[in-house]
């Protein structure tokens, strides 16, 4: 599609990237000479598929729009311009999230503090009847000032809105979503919530908690597997992470944060402790979970046999228990052969443990005039006591008795 010189009051200067839905542009708003992002669709495409963008175009116009928050883009405009349907909204300039895991440039101590906003910002929108439905880390962009923003809001559902997703539809993005979302039932907030843990997970282990070979599999270890706690990755994260991400991951949704809130809370009260590590999340040390075609049901397991899972994951630091030299060496091999009269042959001996004659002479005649153990000094031989011969006195009488007993009956 060419690009527009002008939409709407807005002058187009460059494409920023393109989606589903449509183009982006970066261009100037000439009234309040400031620069924003448009958001476009092109309504002159096939109608029965427009119709259906249309609608997420409109919901995203109003779920965000009526948002006013620091972690959330902010939509100035909507408007039509020709074929094309368009939304001013303010323009970003950062990274998404979703570079910055894959760079592994996040510790664990930046990653609660990113996770905590960004669950601001949904708790606002959850405030207003709006839940996002598609948190994932290319919808939260992290500014160069540091700031974080939560963006399209393009399957969002209002409590208010005319035009909502049926139930049943799948929509977001698979690894992300929440098992009730898999399942096609109606979601409310707390699916944000669990699709922010999904995001938190992958933050602080470098690895996805969920995964599968396709989009089934993935699937049906959401709504089924249990993911190891992160510090079974990571020895170094506390204790508290993995239980404020086994709540937030909780496959019932009754069993979840009942509010987001309460998510960010405990995520600020575990980075106040300081006891995260300072060491990137996404070490090289870590492996990252991969589906193994030949074993999948050893990466399905459901939650109820959490308990027979394979713990790959932990490394084995049990060092091998070895026979001391003593007892597993060839010395020791042909001192015992040597003392149990096994050398009857010295020459074959000799050839099968690839040993010199001269060397099992030695160890012969070594045995042979090895002098007896020196006895123990009379200071180091234990003495009885009266009360230890009283003792031995009595068992012998005991056992004499018993014998005689034993005899005459």
């Amino acid at each position: 599609m060419t690009q527009p010189a002008q939409l709407g009051r807005y002058d187009v200067v460059s494409e920023i990237g393109r989606g589903a839905m449509g183009v982006v542009y970066r261009a100037v708003d000439p009234m309040l000479e400031r620069t924003v992002a448009i958001k476009t669709i092109n309504m002159a495409l096939d109608p029965g598929e427009m119709e259906h963008y249309e609608k997420r175009f409109t919901i995203e116009a109003r779920a965000a729009g009526g948002l006013n928050h620091p972690n959330i883009v902010i939509i100035y405009d909507i408007g039509r311009s020709g074929d094309l349907a368009y939304m001013a909204m303010e323009f970003l300039e950062g990274r998404e999230l979703k570079e910055l895991i894959a760079a592994n440039e996040l510790t664990p101590d930046r990653t609660l503090e990113i996770v905590a906003l960004v669950a601001d910002g949904l708790a606002y929108a959850h405030a207003h009847d709006v839940v996002h439905r598609d948190v994932k880390p290319a919808n939260i962009m992290i500014l160069k000032d540091g700031r974080v923003k939560i963006t399209d809001f393009g399957i969002a559902r209002m409590r208010t809105a005319d035009v909502r997703t049926q139930t049943g539809v799948v929509l977001g993005s698979p690894r992300y979503l929440s098992p009730e979302q898999v399942l096609g039932k109606r979601c409310d907030e707390r699916a944000d919530t669990f699709s922010l843990g999904v995001i938190l997970y992958e933050m602080i282990t470098g690895q996805a908690p969920f995964n599968g070979i396709d989009v089934n599999s993935l699937m049906f270890q959401i709504v089924n597997f249990t993911p190891p706690p992160p510090s079974a990755i990571n020895p170094a994260l506390p204790a508290m992470l993995d239980l404020i991400i086994a709540k937030a991951l909780a496959k019932n949704a009754d069993d979840r944060y009942a509010d987001i809130t309460e998510f960010a809370a405990d995520l600020r009260a575990c980075r106040q402790q300081g006891s995260a590590a300072t060491q990137p999340a996404n070490t090289a040390a870590v492996p990252r979970m991969t589906a193994d075609p030949a074993a999948p049901i050893a990466d399905t397991l459901p939650a109820s046999r959490a308990d027979d899972r394979s713990t790959a994951t932990v490394p084995d630091s049990l060092p091998a228990r070895g026979l001391a030299k003593d007892f597993d060496s060839l010395a020791a091999t042909m001192r015992l052969a040597v003392q149990t009269g096994a050398i009857t042959n010295t020459d074959a001996f000799a050839a099968t443990f690839g040993v010199s004659r001269h060397a099992i002479d030695a160890m012969i005649v070594g045995a042979e005039t090895e002098p007896e153990p020196a006895p123990l000094p009379a200071s180091q031989v234990m003495a009885w006591s009266s009360k230890d011969r009283r003792i031995f006195i009595s068992a012998v009488a005991a056992a004499t008795v018993a014998g005689a007993f034993i005899i005459f009956i």
